[in-house]
């Protein structure tokens, strides 16, 4: 039972650390003097999308897995995006820059 207490305690802190959080990758431009050209670079953005309402027993449980897997699975694939997106915008400014040689 003590055991039980415990990890519910420890949810209920993860759950209002999360309260529905996701990543979603984002692009920004910089403009880089050296190459005379716009860059673009990608990176990861908190969002919230809900927050967390009220619950019963072990309708808590099963919204901090899902809250929980959400976040996770979003940091994974965003993490994934902005990886794969930030190595093909490093390719395009190596093409594109005009640095003086």
């Amino acid at each position: 039972m003590r055991m039980r207490s415990a990890w519910t305690s420890w949810s209920i802190v993860l759950l209002l650390i999360l309260q529905g959080c996701v990543y979603v990758p984002v692009t920004t431009e910089v403009y880089d003097p050296d190459c005379r050209i716009i860059a673009r670079h990608m990176a990861m953005q908190p969002v919230q999308l809900a927050g967390f309402v009220s619950c019963r027993g072990s309708e808590c449980g099963a919204q901090l897995v899902f809250l929980g897997a959400t976040a996770a699975a979003s940091a994974v694939v965003s993490g994934s995006v902005v990886i794969v997106g930030n190595v093909v915008y490093w390719f395009e400014k190596q093409g594109r820059c005009m640095r003086e040689r």
